[in-house]
């Protein structure tokens, strides 16, 4: 029997928030598990259930740092901020899983500027907690080798959620993470530096850091001689949009092109919408009918709000 574990009082403050802006029934968090002694950010899942979305706490390491990650995750989205979706396939089930994962990482590390800064400035992160979180990061790794192997991807993307997570405390641990992955963490930083160079205040700098994001990482890759993760492609993130933009034809906002990839779940190539100004997948949609240049011609005429209310988009107003 699990030890009775309550909500600290930062907790129960974060879990109103959530349940005063959560549209349909209630947000709950449940505690279940053991103890693994170390922390990451894979220790609680979400169910939704008749009644309301449980948030379930699945190692009890650190239960309410880990409740307060998840909290602060769901609360961004209900306030506003891009969401990801996966509407694209390649074709291969095992590659879309993987890259669904991958990406949904990388967008974890943009969020998690924000997610991380709101933790401490509630006291939900101290030495404890950072000291797990090292024991986190060398339970997922190996140390790197002399010989090129495959992790080298993990240890990237592992290190990179580390610099946003230590953020000013980073110094105290360099030395233990960089005597076991140098090479990752040298990599990491650079990136790192590149992220953090603009701060994060509106769902519009965060559109533009997850984008950044998948971005610095593919650059690395192929330094690497690595495939890139092609996310601008693969990955719909939410638009973020002005009333002006709105306003403005689609043609002025957007690109619609024709995908190699499928539909998700039908075997049709997909059209995507690819943001002009910074060449991101905004959203995808099926083939009008009849598939002809005048069909075209007048969608690329309507103006962008209509478009997008039309074909049940999401996008983010622009404040």
């Amino acid at each position: 029997m699990s030890e009775e574990i309550k909500l600290n009082a930062a907790n129960q403050a974060l879990l109103k928030q959530v349940n005063d802006l959560y549209p349909e029934g209630s947000v709950f968090v449940q505690f279940h598990g053991e103890k693994a002694g170390y922390v990451r950010h894979d220790q609680a899942t979400q169910k939704t259930l008749p009644g309301g979305l449980f948030i379930i706490v699945t190692d009890l390491t650190a239960p309410n740092y880990t409740a307060s990650h998840e909290l602060l995750h769901l609360l961004m989205l209900l306030r506003g901020f891009p969401q990801i979706f996966f509407q694209l396939s390649l074709g291969d089930k095992q590659l879309d899983e993987q890259m669904m994962i991958m990406s949904t990482d990388l967008y974890n590390v943009a969020m998690h500027r924000v997610v991380v800064a709101e933790q401490r400035k509630h006291g939900l992160i101290d030495e404890t907690i950072e000291e797990e979180y090292l024991k986190g990061i060398n339970h997922t790794l190996t140390p790197e080798g002399s010989k090129d192997d495959e992790e080298k991807t993990l240890r990237l993307l592992t290190l990179l959620d580390a610099l946003v997570f230590y953020g000013d405390h980073f110094a105290k641990y360099a030395d233990a993470i960089k005597e076991k992955y140098p090479t990752a963490l040298a990599a990491a930083q650079q990136i790192y530096a590149k992220l953090v160079a603009k701060p994060i205040k509106s769902p519009f700098d965060m559109r533009r850091s997850i984008i950044k994001t998948y971005s610095l990482f593919d650059q690395q890759m192929q330094e690497w001689g690595l495939p890139a993760l092609h996310n601008n492609e693969y990955t719909t993130v939410s638009p973020v949009l002005s009333e002006r933009q709105l306003r403005l034809s689609l043609r002025q906002v957007f690109e619609i092109y024709h995908s190699d990839m499928k539909e998700r779940g039908t075997t049709k190539r997909a059209y995507v919408g690819i943001r002009r100004s910074d060449g991101q997948n905004s959203f995808t949609m099926p083939a009008p009918n009849p598939e002809t240049p005048a069909a075209f011609k007048k969608l690329y005429a309507q103006p962008v709000k209509e478009f997008l209310e039309q074909h049940s988009i999401p996008y983010i107003v622009r404040k």
